[in-house]
């Protein structure tokens, strides 16, 4: 079992920057993939970014590519999310998943945080 915890969301103004952290707890964090997805009202849940256990491969949706990074400090169990450049289609709630293999597919996450609000005002 993995306990995640988001955190780092809040409002902020188109243009700026925000950095959510995801804390593991649990089994050996570093044993896993973890990616991050967002739901915005009313719409579907959406992949962002996706980070192999050792932190050498990343994934993005297109629509994020360039602005957003996703990294990991297995010493502190942690994932990060930096986003830059923000746009008000941005806002949603952001969830941290963890699962075995990176990939960009919900289904294949095992585990789930409680997600952290994002919104970005135009």
């Amino acid at each position: 079992q993995v306990q995640l915890v988001e955190s780092g969301g809040g409002l902020v103004q188109a243009g700026g920057s925000l950095r959510l952290s995801c804390a593991a707890s649990g089994r050996t964090f570093s044993l896993y993939a973890m990616g991050w997805f967002r739901r915005a009202p009313g719409k579907e849940r959406e992949s962002v970014a996706a980070i192999s256990w050792t932190g050498a491969r990343t994934l993005y949706a297109e629509s994020v590519k360039g602005r957003f990074t996703i990294s990991r400090d297995n010493a502190k169990n942690t994932v990060y999310l930096q986003m830059n450049s923000l746009k008000p289609e941005d806002t949603a709630v952001y969830y941290c998943a963890a699962t075995f293999v990176a990939t960009m597919a919900p289904h294949d996450y095992n585990y789930w945080g409680q997600g952290t609000q994002v919104t970005v005002s135009s």
